[in-house]
Formats: C-alpha cells, structure tokens, sequence
C-alpha cells in the first residue's frame, strides 16, 4: 500500500552565485579566492495532494571535490555546473514518490551516469569523480528533505520514522539494522548550544607580525584577535603533509598563540583537530609529527582531538596505508574518501577510528554515515566547506541533531562573510559565536528548520 506521505517531485529551479573570499584560504596545496554557491528550490507534492517548496544550497567545492592535475578550475567547476543542469532535468522528468532518502538513492545510480555523460560530452581527460557527484546532487537532496519537512508541517528530523520511511535501515546498509530507523539516531530536539571549529588556514596570520596588509573590514585578522573576539575553544589547523619541520612549528606556533590568549581569558581547556588534506606519504609521517609534537609540547599533543584523513582518498589503491597504530594515539577520521557505506566499512578495515561528515555529500549519506558510525562506536565529526548562509544553517542542523558530535565547524564567517549579511538578521545566535558557541536551539522549523 502507498505511504500517504510519499512525496513526488514537480519541479526544480536552480541557480549559480559566485563569491569573492576576503581572504585568501590554502588548502592541500592549493589557494582558493573565490567559490561558488548551487542553490535549488523544488516543489513537491504528497499523494494527498498537497504542495510544498524546499530550498537547499551548497557549495561547490571543486578543488576539494574533483582535484585534477590536468583540468584547471574554471574547467572542473564548469563541468560541475553542467552536471547540475542534468540532475535537475533528471529530477524534472522523474516520477518516482517516496521518502526523500529513498528518492535519493534510488536516483544516484542516474546522477553517477550523468557524470560520466558530462565527462564524455566536455572531453575531459579525467572522470568526474563519485565525490564531485555527490556535491553536485546535494543542494538537490537538501531541498527534497526540506520540502518533505514542510509538506508535513514539521520538522524533518521528526520525520525519519517507521511512519514516514518505507524502509528500514537494513537496505541501506547491513541486515544488523533490521527493523531500525533514522529515528533511533537522531534526536528529536536539537541541542541547544554547541562549541565552534575555527578554521586556521595554512596562510592565515597567527599574530600582528604575520600580517602583511591588515584587511580594514571590522573583522580579525590574526589568530589572536579571533580568538579574543569570539570566545574560541576550538581551532582546525590545516597542516601541509609534506614538510614535517614546517607541521610541528605551525603546530607550536598555534599552541603558542592560543596559550597566550587563553591565559588572558583565565581559560584551561581548548581542543585542536589537525587536517592534511591527504598529503601524507605515509604512515610513519604522521606518527612522527604526533611524537615530536608530544616530546615539544605535552599539552598540545594532549589538545588534539582528532586528526582529518591524512593519507589519499583512494583507500582501494592503497590498503597497504593502514591507520591502525595511530588510532591508537588518537581517532583518525575518513573524509574525503567516504562516499559510500562500502568505503566506511573499508576504513574501518583499515583502521581509521571515525567517521566525518559533510551536507556537501548529501543529507541523505550523512544521515546514513551517522546512524553507522553510532553502531560501531566510531568518532564523529561534521565537517564544512567554507559554508555560507542556507549552506551552513543545514550542517549546523545535522551537527545538532546527531549524538556524540562534539562542535560545529564553520569557516563561512571568516572567509565568505558578505554571503552572512542577510541570513544573520534572523538567524543571529548561528551566525554571532559567543564563548566560542553558536545558538543551535532555533533550528526547529518544518523542513530543515531554517526555511520559513
């Protein structure tokens, strides 16, 4: 019998908008200056009949998402618009009902042979890759989660039972989560305040001596100055992975910084992740940056909460790369390389010790990724992608209604701010850190919970 409250697509519009950073933000070896907003609004109907609109917006992270040595990056971003336009036509034309979720997945499939479409149709020399689709289909999926939310009159997170989804978890990912939903994995209220993950880009200015042009905005410049103005307990640090010397001292060199500053605000505890973007070559690399940041300075070692996927993304092609012995010293967590269940059960299999997730992969797989990693006791983290706006009011949502993820992270304020301006008048206790937390009590709108 169909689900009363299955919804069917009636039409999608989408739109591009293009940002300039106000400063620039290095990365796995690359500078960006610029980044470019997908947003997508659908219309959706129930078997009821009635009607309702979602929104949902992503950035489109081509660097990070579909890093070529071959193709420049008007070129991967110019591929990753076309294969927009194709998923949009792929969901005008569709005529499935269901639960968003199954919607979803069962459309990847379509959304994968696009890609490979848009590949042959643009001459690329490399294939898009599964990542890069996902990103692309993501704004898409938000909208969809959105426009169920508010179709019902409720907030979607509310809306991942029994009653609303056709299946269960077993078909998504192993016969162990026969007769389990989404609802087991989620809470039902959001949680009211949680900590904020400051970006510290591999460019960005420690003190006043690093700087070498302020920028006259209002906004801090250094690390310092952050830290003073918003209250900040903790920090990402973006490392190189292919100078050791240079990760340890940038390392010490935040832990430096931070000591001072915290000390002045009579603060004792503060936490620091640390991201290599893949660019390590090895194991033994990363073991030897964790012992000489341990033998330099035991309180920053100490600090560390959890290391981002140091190693290549491409885990099949590599599973000599094992993680176990550093999972030992801390939990190391799959990022780029999770695209799939198959991928997370391989980095456990690998050793990898937890999970992070992004909206920029889809509501859907985050949602799924999560109800996974709580089985298997994994580490769970939810990652950004210099989110601004509607972006970044969804993953702060996810951040808040999944169990045992610890902060936000947000680096959309300090690089993108202009593309807060409008959101932040109604939405000010998300965009406005106080004590190095956002408000995160608001986001309890039908839909995602921050349309209205």
């Amino acid at each position: 019998m169909a689900n009363s409250k299955d919804i069917s697509v009636k039409e999608v519009q989408i739109g591009f908008e293009d940002l300039m950073l106000r400063s620039p933000l290095k990365f796995g070896g690359k500078v960006l200056t610029a980044l470019t907003l997908l947003n997508v609004e659908v219309v959706v109907k129930d078997r009821l009949g009635n009607r309702a609109n979602g929104i949902g917006s992503m950035i489109l992270g081509n660097s990070w998402s579909f890093p070529s040595k071959v193709h420049g990056y008007d070129e991967t971003l110019g591929a990753m618009k076309v294969l927009a336009e194709c998923i949009q036509t792929t969901l005008n034309s569709c005529t499935l009902a269901g639960h968003p979720i199954e919607l979803m997945t069962d459309l990847e499939p379509d959304f994968l042979a696009a890609s490979e479409n848009v590949t042959r149709e643009l001459g690329l020399s490399e294939v898009i890759p599964k990542l890069c689709t996902l990103v692309v289909a993501s704004p898409f999926d938000a909208a969809l989660h959105d426009a169920y939310g508010r179709v019902h009159n409720l907030n979607v997170y509310n809306a991942y039972g029994s009653d609303f989804m056709n299946r269960d978890l077993a078909f998504y990912l192993t016969p162990e989560f026969a007769g389990e939903y989404l609802e087991q994995y989620t809470l039902r209220t959001p949680k009211p305040r949680m900590p904020l993950y400051h970006l510290v880009g591999a460019m960005d200015p420690l003190t006043d001596a690093d700087v070498k042009e302020r920028i006259e905005d209002g906004l801090p410049n250094t690390l310092a100055e952050w830290i003073q103005k918003d209250g900040l307990t903790h920090l990402k640090i973006k490392l190189d992975g292919n100078n050791l010397d240079w990760d340890v001292e940038r390392t010490l060199g935040i832990e430096q910084v931070s000591a001072e500053v915290q000390m002045q605000r009579q603060i004792g505890q503060w936490f620091y992740s640390v991201d290599f973007n893949e660019r390590c070559p090895d194991v033994q690399y990363l073991l030897d940056y964790l012992e000489r940041i341990r033998e330099k300075s035991r309180s920053c070692f100490d600090r560390i909460q959890y290391i981002e996927q140091p190693t290549s993304r491409y885990l099949k092609d590599h599973r000599d790369v094992r993680m176990h012995e550093v999972a030992k010293v801390k939990p190391i967590v799959i990022d780029e390389a999770l695209v799939d269940f198959e991928h997370l059960l391989l980095s456990m299999e690998l050793g990898y010790s937890g999970v992070a997730l992004k909206t920029c992969k889809g509501q859907s797989q985050a949602l799924l990724m999560a109800a996974a990693a709580l089985k298997y006791n994994l580490f769970l983290c939810v990652q950004d992608l210099t989110l601004v706006g509607a972006s970044f009011l969804h993953s702060a949502g996810l951040c808040a209604r999944i169990p045992n993820v610890a902060a936000i992270e947000g680096n959309g304020r300090q690089y993108c701010p202009n593309a807060n301006k409008v959101w932040e008048q109604r939405w000010d206790s998300i965009f406005r850190v106080t004590d190095g937390t956002l408000g995160t009590s608001c986001l309890t709108l039908p839909g995602l919970g921050h349309t209205e």
